[in-house]
């Protein structure tokens, strides 16, 4: 049978699925009309239904119906990868540590061990970090292929766990029916997102990104950090990785940095946007740099630029600068901080030294900003509200 004539019947059977049909009914058809599938195919339908109007939301409710429904069924490569250092390998080994606690929290939850139940909750909190490094590194370079499927669908899924999660911790008694509401879904959804992504996104992410992304992927989970494993000793790398993306350039009018390129413009309107007033310093103690928002709380003038900024305090202020420049540029503290009212509003003002990537000195930067409201904030005011 042709890849497209499957890929139709999938939709045809997911469609009828979504409007009703019974699982069983589902996967008997799947059972009867198609064969071993590849991981991928299952994400682009989900990609090809979305194009075609129905809503991630609607898919999110029946994800996890849809990987049941193949589940035996998807021709699975990700055993195949040697290199203990690719990223899926990471992610595959953290998965192997969440089970653990999930099959711990199982036989608790049989012995009616409250105390350990609670304890092994706590424990679990780290899986954010996996979530969160799967939607914040993997998915983008998903995206740069055109594929959206994954961060429509399955971070809304992540979303839910972490929900379930924190009510779980927050609503925790000593009683059964606390467990049939909180924690068993809990667990059954998490381990359910650890099928899903070994059988469905991670070979898929094999078939889309080429090995300068899985490349990128490890320096950047590195970075973050990971979840209940210990880091590797040996880093994942390739020869044909451009070496200049690890230093800030400027090409056809956009400054590149490791993170990210803007045009100047873009920088500078950046900079003078930012709800905080900056200055900079450099190695020899010379303003070079001050942003220039509507709002500014410190008066700063073009003519401060190149000049010593002993010279830009009063007499009475010197002492306390001094400290400041000879604290940070010897590195004895990390930063020095102050904050002062003027007019109702309270002012709080910090100095950090700045240092290169050998950390080298290249001066002291200048961070003012007016925390009279955010001082007052209180509870949580979540993006979804």
């Amino acid at each position: 049978m042709g890849g497209v004539n499957k890929k139709e019947l999938i939709k045809e059977i997911l469609k009828k699925l979504n409007s009703g049909m019974s699982f069983q009914e589902a996967k008997k058809e799947v059972v009867d009309r198609i064969g071993n599938i590849e991981s991928k195919e299952l994400f682009e339908i989900e990609q090809e239904l979305i194009n075609e109007g129905i809503t991630p939301e609607e898919i999110k409710r029946f994800c996890n119906v849809h990987a049941l429904l193949f589940e035996g069924m998807f021709e699975n490569k990700i055993s195949d990868i040697k290199n203990p250092s690719h990223p899926i390998n990471l992610f595959k080994t953290e998965n192997e540590e969440i089970a653990k606690r999930t099959q711990k929290i199982k036989e608790a939850i049989e012995k009616k061990d409250f105390k350990t139940i609670k304890k092994l909750l706590a424990d679990l909190n780290e899986i954010k970090l996996h979530y969160d490094k799967k939607e914040q590194i993997l998915f983008p370079y998903l995206e740069r292929q055109n594929f959206f499927g994954p961060s429509k669908v399955m971070w809304g899924k992540d979303n839910e766990i972490r929900e379930l999660y924190q009510n779980a911790i927050e609503k925790f008694s000593e009683k059964e029916e606390y467990i049939e509401k909180y924690v068993k879904p809990l667990i059954e959804e998490i381990e359910g997102m650890i099928f899903k992504e070994e059988n469905i996104l991670f070979p898929t992410s094999l078939e889309k990104l080429p090995i300068s992304d899985w490349v990128e992927v490890f320096k950047q989970m590195s970075h973050a950090g990971f979840c209940y494993i210990t880091p590797p000793k040996e880093s994942f790398e390739a020869e044909d990785i451009d070496k200049k993306t690890k230093k800030t350039y400027f090409e056809d009018g956009y400054i590149n940095f490791p993170t990210g390129k803007l045009k100047l413009e873009e920088l500078t309107q950046i900079l003078n946007t930012l709800p905080i007033d900056i200055t900079f310093i450099d190695k020899n103690d010379i303003v070079k740099y001050f942003s220039d928002s509507k709002e500014r709380i410190f008066l700063r003038t073009p003519s401060i630029i190149g000049r010593e900024v002993r010279n830009c305090h009063p007499p009475q202020s010197l002492k306390a600068v001094e400290k400041v420049i000879t604290d940070l540029k010897n590195g004895i503290k990390k930063y020095h901080d102050f904050w002062i009212t003027i007019k109702e509003r309270l002012i709080y003002i910090r100095y950090f030294p700045v240092k290169d990537e050998f950390d080298n000195f290249l001066g002291i930067l200048e961070v003012t900003q007016d925390i009279t409201d955010i001082k007052k904030i209180e509870g949580q005011k979540r993006l979804a509200e």
